[in-house]
């Protein structure tokens, strides 16, 4: 028997109103549940413009504390409750003073809080300063069992990591979510950069064979200058959905807000995995020791 599942993706471009932001985001969630969806996505740190392309202490003053009882995941709760729908949502969260993350919350159909994810991998890059603003996570790799389908949630730089996805789909997550903040500096637009695109697609379709389980990457569009109004990068949507061969079941466009929303086979799973068994049968555990090394060809 099929058990069909209904994912929502919110591909949205933000302004520097952090509240008109939030608006424009909890009215692209009720469009996806009038679509049908039934677990919602929302995109990385979707309240605001993409802060951390600067440098900048004052940018801080945008954290938030995060845990069932903030007003941020009570509001978001009441409208998981209201359309029993699941949603995930990235925040800015205020841990304790000086102390930050950039974190993922899931909220069940009913409204409960199952909990939290906090990033593990953070980037130093130009224009991606977040070792500035976010602390690594400590959670570890987790699954939420929400009451449609055990899912699991990495968030951007996470995804480039297959370790990550790994321990993730060990805990039994039947779907990954990674919501996601990535494009191109426009100045910079190149083949290599059209390329970097392909890695980012093809990277996160192999985390979805390679775990036999499907996988959601939910990422900003459009032009954000950054507030030194010096330059700035334009995201590249294509947030897309993938099954567990790979194979993209639909795709959002590179150029313009979107509200996905496509149906899922969670039965798939099974399939592939009792046909193939490399996700977790046959993995030779007793060779694996030198991933716990950062470099282990010295």
């Amino acid at each position: 028997m099929s058990r069909i599942v209904n994912l929502g993706l919110i591909q949205m471009s933000c302004s520097e109103d952090v509240e008109s932001n939030y608006d424009k985001a909890l009215g692209c969630i009720r469009q996806a549940a009038e679509k049908g969806a039934q677990i919602v996505c929302l995109q990385e740190l979707f309240k605001s413009r993409y802060f951390c392309q600067i440098v900048d202490k004052g940018l801080l003053a945008l954290g938030e504390p995060v845990n069932e009882d903030s007003p941020t995941v009570q509001q978001l709760a009441e409208l998981a409750a209201e359309l029993e729908i699941v949603i995930v949502a990235s925040l800015f969260e205020k841990r304790a003073k000086s102390l930050f993350h950039n974190t993922a919350v899931v909220i069940d159909a009913d409204g409960r809080y199952l909990g939290k994810y906090r990033k593990m991998h953070i980037p130093e890059d130009p224009l991606y300063y977040e070792k500035f603003y976010f602390t690594p996570g400590d959670l570890g790799y987790k699954t939420f069992h929400t009451r449609y389908a055990d899912i699991g949630v990495l968030i951007c730089w996470d995804q480039w990591f297959p370790e990550a996805a790994r321990l993730t789909a060990m805990r039994g997550a039947e779907i990954i979510f990674i919501p996601t903040a990535i494009g191109f500096t426009p100045e910079d637009i190149s083949s290599s950069d059209l390329d970097y695109r392909h890695a980012w697609l093809k990277v996160q379709q192999g985390h979805a064979v390679a775990n036999a389980c499907y996988l959601a990457a939910v990422n900003r569009v459009g032009f954000e200058e950054n507030v030194e109004g010096k330059g700035g990068i334009n995201f590249w949507g294509t947030s897309f959905i993938s099954d567990p061969y790979g194979k993209v079941l639909a795709q959002a466009a590179d150029d313009r807000e979107e509200v996905l929303v496509c149906p899922i086979d969670l039965t798939f799973i099974d399939q592939v995995r009792d046909g193939y068994c490399f996700p977790f049968r046959d993995r030779r555990t007793d060779s694996y020791g030198d991933l716990t090394k950062l470099y282990s060809g010295d």
